[in-house]
């Protein structure tokens, strides 16, 4: 791989804070700077971290430290999106879904990396 962009963590990551922007503009004014930014901010966060892991992959471990920041903002992500779901009626399963795959993934890479990654 010659870039962070050849990551399918990343692309999907990326795509998905996409979907996440986009349906957050629909939340209502008052929520637009409270759940929405936080819910963004989680959502930009996990291929933030990807790409800063992946910027520091010749230490294996910053590597994995990363990795596991991204997961850990995937969770949040999804707690915002569950509270969203229980607030407003907003359609949010098609995203709760691909964050939970998403999850997977970032879980298995780690572990791949942890066991398998050459500095």
């Amino acid at each position: 791989m010659k870039s962070y962009k050849d990551l399918e963590v990343y692309v999907l990551a990326f795509q998905y804070a996409i979907e996440v922007h986009e349906l957050t503009l629909k939340l209502p004014k008052y929520e637009l700077y409270e759940q929405g930014s936080q819910l963004r901010r989680s959502s930009k966060s996990i291929k933030d971290n990807i790409v800063e892991g992946y910027g520091r992959r010749g230490y294996k471990q910053d590597f994995i430290k990363f990795l596991v920041y991204a997961h850990a903002s995937l969770l949040e992500c999804l707690s915002q999106l569950e509270m969203i779901e229980q607030l407003y009626e907003l359609d949010v399963n098609d995203l709760i879904s691909k964050y939970d795959a998403l999850g997977a993934k970032i879980y298995s890479f780690k572990n791949y990396v942890e066991q398998h990654w050459k500095v």
